[in-house]
């Protein structure tokens, strides 16, 4: 199959000089001012058309608007962001940064803000085409270096879009020269327990010259990223959905990953660290041979699950939830009674609604939840 950048067109993020028109459609929709009220609480909806009717270029967007919303986030959501490894990054290099996933937006969206921060380009960052059914969404992502991923189809389908992803992430980071966010895997971990998809690497090599998998590899400089909530975002969302589809295939109803976007930014999620980890280099796949896609494609894989794994932020909630889980005390030394007492108390009010033994079952999967990182 061949590709030209034409063929990216329908998922690429917009261009600096459509920001005027985009910022433009924003303004004109019905739901925006609900959104200019809540990023903007001090102004009225004209005041906040003034101020992106002003906007020229992506930039001007993401430093004014964009920081705005992850800051109201943080202050209103958060006990604090903190972050380490970015002594692990060069700023005139592009990664990829693939991250373990426990919030559709957030993960990405404070990534933005701690490269911002930290005086590097911000990335563009991949985002499921069923999350952008709302004009207003789609439009926000895009002039925020959004692009979009397709997730349904026939098998053949599914190749290409797959095939179409892999190329557009070479081209982006070692032709336009911006990195990129990608999830270690299709969805959100709901147990949490962060594994990195072999299908992922196995899309990336797609685009590589034949033979030549593990240049491939190396050409995108892999970066793993881990990122920890003390409270999981709709940790109840996902243990309901969990329960669900024990039985039988989980089915989303409409609105609901609206709602899960949400609810993800509004519920309190107490302290959020963001660790960048060593990008995976040449010595790491040294042994493998070019060729050898099944092992490299293992290897890999095992490389960011370890590197996430041991850049995750353990909370006291991790640990108490693991003990009341095995009804022990052998983490005691990480939390308080008052720690694990507020960790119960958050369990049962989420529950408290469902009836015996659902409750039960779901409360568990809460616990493992936060307990999946000690695993």
């Amino acid at each position: 199959m061949n590709f030209d950048v034409t063929d990216f067109e329908p998922m690429r993020p917009f261009r600096d000089d459509e920001i005027p028109a985009v910022m433009r459609r924003i303004c004109n929709d019905a739901h925006f001012p609900l959104i200019a009220k809540w990023v903007y609480p001090e102004k009225n909806a004209e005041e906040v058309k003034d101020i992106l009717y002003k906007f020229t270029d992506i930039r001007d967007f993401q430093v004014e608007t964009m920081r705005r919303v992850n800051e109201r986030i943080l202050n209103t959501t958060t006990d604090g962001l903190t972050c380490d490894g970015f002594d692990n990054l060069d700023k005139d290099k592009r990664y990829l940064f693939i991250s373990n996933h426990r919030d559709i937006m957030l993960d990405a969206c404070f990534l933005q803000y701690l490269l911002w921060q930290n005086g590097h380009e911000t990335s563009e960052i991949t985002f499921g085409s069923n999350l952008m059914g709302l004009q207003i969404v789609d439009d926000i992502g895009r002039a925020n270096k959004m692009f979009k991923v397709e997730r349904a189809g026939s098998m053949r389908e599914f190749y290409k879009s797959s095939l179409l992803l892999s190329k557009y992430i070479r081209h982006t980071i070692c032709e336009k020269k911006q990195s990129i966010w990608i999830a270690q895997r299709n969805g959100r971990t709901k147990d949490g327990i962060d594994r990195t998809e072999p299908g992922l690497i196995k899309m990336l090599m797609l685009s590589g010259e034949k033979g030549k998998f593990k240049q491939s590899l190396l050409d995108l400089d892999i970066v793993p990223m881990s990122v920890s909530y003390e409270w999981e975002p709709c940790d109840f969302l996902k243990a309901k959905e969990l329960y669900e589809s024990k039985d039988k295939r989980y089915i989303k109803k409409p609105g609901e990953d609206l709602n899960s976007i949400l609810t993800g930014i509004l519920q309190p999620k107490g302290r959020v660290h963001i660790h960048l980890g060593k990008p995976i280099g040449i010595e790491d796949l040294a042994s493998i041979k070019d060729d050898d896609q099944p092992a490299l494609m293992q290897t890999t894989s095992r490389i960011l699950d370890e590197r996430i794994r041991r850049g995750y932020k353990l909370w006291p909630n991790n640990h108490a939830a693991y003990d009341i889980l095995h009804e022990k005390t052998g983490t005691s030394a990480h939390y308080t009674m008052e720690e694990m007492s507020k960790l119960s108390a958050h369990i049962a009010d989420a529950t408290s609604q469902i009836p015996d033994p659902a409750r039960q079952e779901i409360r568990n999967i809460m616990l493992r939840i936060y307990a999946g990182p000690l695993n």
